[in-house]
């Protein structure tokens, strides 16, 4: 593997010789590297071959593979679910993690119980790895709670809707924790959008200044909603961190275990006292910005069956079968595990009351306001107008 964090260059010169690089895997003898392949930290192959890296490396037990692959085949369930649910009326909105899974539950699984996450509104995944119950994320997109889980009880922070803003609150948190005398870390979630927000700039400003225990992971999933990620950055955003003071890597993010070794690697740096790093993970959304998004009209069929074929549910699956490290038994017992937790979210969504349609305008000032008393006249206008049907 190419390693792509500055600490690393002089090592990966020097390890050119050893084990196979992404790009000599790919690519045939005596032939370049195709330039569209980013150069990454990647330790599973597309086809599920084990690479080795000079810097990240890990090492798991057939227990520890198996749960991470049981992990995001869960995961994926619950937000197929959710997005059939939202199709079906029962979800104002679902923002679908789809094809993110192994960077969301590798990083994640490397988090200590005593670390804090700071999420966007995607991380589902992460979630899961900290035990939030899901059915409280599809409470919140019902509109029938405001998170539903006590951030506190899992150090997982409440979903973040305004951009960027979370990263801010991360580094806050860091460094309190400094200088608290804790020797645990944060993990900031955002996406390739939100990296060309002011707060996050700000934030890795202050990380670096204040040497914070904070870790950034950005979701690269290339496209912030209709917007390209050539639209947003003439560099790789992994390398914004150099020009802040500190460390940027650049990982597959369809590689879950590369994201479990890689954040592993940043969390400990931050305990250390080493300061903030930047992790990109160079992913994909396969689906649409959220349920209200149509990407049919800015990508293209071919781009999307591009980044299929390097699923990264099917390549931990690959390679547990070809390492014969999980039988036709654990497939099938997932399966129906798999079955069970669709089942149990339906029902559970299902029996979640329906909100009240005024209640979005309470308590959005203290004192109430003018204008948004005339919203909620206006709004409640419309809705009896169903009832007389002239609704148009």
């Amino acid at each position: 593997m190419t390693v792509e964090s500055t600490a690393a260059r002089k090592t990966t010169r020097r390890s050119s010789g050893a084990k196979r690089t992404t790009s000599a895997a790919s690519a045939k003898k005596g032939q370049a590297a195709s330039p569209a392949e980013p150069e990454l930290v990647q330790l599973l192959t597309p086809e599920g071959e084990r690479v080795q890296h000079p810097e990240y490396d890990i090492d798991l037990s057939a227990e520890e593979l198996r749960g991470l692959f049981r992990d995001m085949v869960l995961t994926r369930r619950f937000d197929s679910e959710a997005t059939s649910l939202q199709r079906q009326g029962e979800l104002g909105l679902w923002a679908s993690l789809l094809g993110q899974e192994a960077a969301q539950i590798g990083s994640g699984r490397a988090l200590r119980d005593d670390d804090y996450v700071f999420p966007t509104y995607r991380e589902h995944g992460v979630a899961w790895c900290r035990g939030v119950d899901p059915t409280n994320l599809l409470g919140m997109f019902r509109g029938v709670n405001n998170g539903g889980w006590d951030p506190n009880s899992n150090n997982f922070h409440l979903y973040t809707i305004v951009l960027g803003s979370q990263t801010l609150h991360a580094t806050g948190y860091a460094m309190g924790i400094a200088k608290d005398g804790a020797d645990s870390a944060v993990l900031a979630y955002f996406g390739d959008g939100a990296s060309s927000q002011g707060d996050v700039n700000e934030s890795f400003v202050f990380s670096a200044v204040y040497n914070a225990p904070v870790v950034f992971f950005c979701q690269n999933n290339q496209w912030a909603i209709s917007e390209p990620i050539e639209k947003q950055t003439r560099v790789p955003l992994y390398q914004r961190a150099r020009g802040f003071g500190f460390p940027g890597v650049r990982v597959d993010g369809n590689d879950v275990l590369a994201c479990l070794a890689v954040t592993r690697s940043a969390l400990e740096r931050a305990r250390r006292g080493e300061g903030p790093t930047l992790i990109e993970a160079f992913t994909y959304r396969m689906g649409a910005h959220t349920t209200s998004d149509d990407p049919t009209r800015y990508r293209r069929d071919a781009e999307r069956e591009a980044w299929e074929a390097k699923d990264p549910i099917l390549r931990v699956k690959a390679y547990l079968e070809r390492e014969g490290l999980a039988d036709t038994a654990f497939f099938e017992e997932l399966e129906a595990e798999s079955e069970a937790l669709g089942k149990h979210v339906r029902e559970v969504v299902r029996a979640m009351p329906v909100p009240e349609h005024m209640a979005i305008f309470d308590n959005v000032y203290a004192d109430g306001h003018a204008l948004v008393d005339e919203e909620r006249a206006q709004f409640a206008a419309y809705q009896a107008s169903f009832a007389d049907g002239e609704a148009e």
